[in-house]
């Protein structure tokens, strides 16, 4: 027991964004603390946001979530440079606090900007998971930025950094744009194919899903007007939209103006739970990201049983291929109607590659990427 005792490592993980706030840091985050949590070996404390009031809540015997006060707004799925900056402020006072009561072996910071800045100052060895929108360069509205600040910032996280880690090849090449020399590792997402699976009677309809944050830079815009062209004369073609965003009302607009309405739902902003069964209810997925790292949205459709189109961004390539989707070029609105329109000719091949999505899928494990984790604590 003394030796277990010895060898016990007390890990920090930094990450704003845990269930419900949050996207696909939060689900990781969340899948992994799930596979450590009972670990013997290891203890975590993860400091991160909290979408009403300041608390802690044991997540398992080895495993607290601090969930901090930042005044978030109902937008959970959204996070403001305000939320940021205010998580920014409180975590780093918050985290000192909790070094003077422990003795963290190592933090992990999900997000180079802001969890690997505030991990950086606090003295503490760190490493750093890039997920995406923290990688110099990864969207386009914020280039001048990227540009004037936050590539110079990033590469001194990265560079002080015990090991910096990417969820797929594709974002390490981008990230390796910005810091040409640094050494990264790719872990890949995972999903849970026990809760992600398909439905198991075929749905002869054409039903098309999406879920994701509806702005600009996932590309939903094109999505409902290739839809819109594709669907007008045929009856047995929906879409429907998971997400909540800024384009929400201007989109639904767009549709009501349309003679094809009823053929386009919105759900707004759906929980884990309902998400099993949208995906049960579709056969085609569409991910029309301009950009991407590894879509978790993505993974789960796939181990849903559901066909693919993707854009050519970020992990796609990684998950993606002629055998159970249709890769295009982002930014292109014919693009998505044309692999409708292929999808829909062929129904064959549509079945067929609905059955490799779940193939592939069922080689993604949330315990491959807790290990792979665990290995470098």
């Amino acid at each position: 027991m003394k030796q277990i005792k010895e060898n016990k490592k007390r890990i920090l993980i930094l990450n704003y964004e845990f269930p419900p706030i949050g996207g696909g840091a939060a689900t990781a985050t969340f899948n992994m603390l799930s596979v450590l949590s009972g670990k013997k070996d290891i203890e975590i404390d993860l400091v991160t946001s909290s979408a009403n009031k300041f608390h802690v809540e044991k997540f398992a015997k080895n495993i607290k979530i601090h969930y901090l006060d930042i005044g978030k707004n109902d937008q959970v799925h959204l996070q403001s440079n305000k939320d940021l900056l205010t998580y920014s402020w409180k975590t780093f006072w918050y985290c000192r606090k909790l070094k003077r009561e422990n003795t963290f072996d190592l933090a992990h910071a999900f997000f180079g900007i802001p969890s690997g800045f505030i991990a950086m100052f606090l003295g503490l060895p760190y490493i750093v998971s890039l997920r995406g929108s923290d990688v110099p360069f990864y969207s386009e509205k914020y280039r001048m930025l990227d540009i004037l600040f936050f590539s110079w910032l990033s590469k001194i996280v990265w560079g002080r950094a015990k090991k910096v880690v990417t969820n797929s090849e594709g974002l390490k090449e981008l990230a390796l744009r910005t810091k040409k020399n640094q050494e990264i590792e790719v872990i890949y997402n995972g999903v849970d194919t026990e809760l992600f699976f398909p439905n198991s009677e075929q749905n002869d309809e054409f039903i098309v899903i999406s879920t994701s944050r509806l702005i600009e830079r996932k590309g939903v815009d094109l999505l409902v007007k290739a839809f819109l062209a594709f669907a007008k004369d045929k009856d047995d073609a929906k879409l429907i939209l998971a997400g909540d965003g800024n384009l929400k009302n201007s989109l639904e607009e767009v549709v009501l103006e349309s003679n094809i309405k009823n053929k386009i739902i919105f759900l707004g902003a759906l929980s884990r739970r309902e998400m099993p069964d949208l995906y049960r209810k579709g056969n085609v997925f569409v991910l029309p990201s301009l950009n991407e790292g590894m879509s978790n949205s993505l993974l789960e459709a796939m181990a849903s049983g559901l066909a693919v189109i993707a854009t050519d961004t970020g992990g796609t390539k990684e998950l993606v291929d002629s055998w159970n989707g249709i890769v295009i070029k982002k930014g292109n609105q014919k693009a998505i109607f044309g692999a409708f329109e292929r999808l829909y000719a062929d129904r064959n091949s549509l079945l067929e590659k609905q059955r490799s999505s779940r193939s592939k899928a069922m080689k993604m494990n949330w315990e491959d990427m807790a290990d792979k984790y665990l290995e470098i604590y």
